[in-house]
């Protein structure tokens, strides 16, 4: 059969102090010797952490998915606010170029156009 080796950091000789070794981890990490972390990494027992999940629920994971549907609903109402601006600012250089024109007289093709922006201000239509 297979053979099974264990050993911990207080086997390892070229740790001078371990000991003190691992009570400084753990005052740098802010953890006890008793955390399953230390427990798991030092002195080799097998420590359910549940630290060390990717995810630690599903809570925490349906969390994460309202956060970004917000988020997206948010920028879908930013692109909508920026369309109707961009709709805005077309039909003001429409009429600005229309009015600046020498010719002041207005013809069916100039009253179709504004006809047709007014519906794209007032309806939302794209071109």
């Amino acid at each position: 059969g297979w053979q099974n080796y264990h050993w911990t950091m207080f086997e390892n000789p070229y740790i001078p102090d371990p000991e003190e070794q691992l009570e400084k981890i753990c005052v740098e990490k802010g953890l006890t010797k008793e955390s399953d972390f230390i427990r798991r990494e030092y002195f080799g027992e097998i420590a359910y952490d549940t630290e060390a999940q990717v995810f630690k629920g599903y809570q925490t994971f349906d969390k994460i998915i309202l956060d970004l549907q917000k988020e997206k609903e948010e920028q879908a109402e930013i692109i909508l606010n920026l369309k109707q601006e961009i709709r805005d600012l077309k039909t003001t250089v429409e009429i600005s170029r229309s009015s600046n024109k020498e010719e002041m007289g207005t013809s069916n093709l100039d009253i179709l156009k504004r006809i047709s922006n007014l519906e794209k201000a007032v309806f939302g239509r794209d071109e």
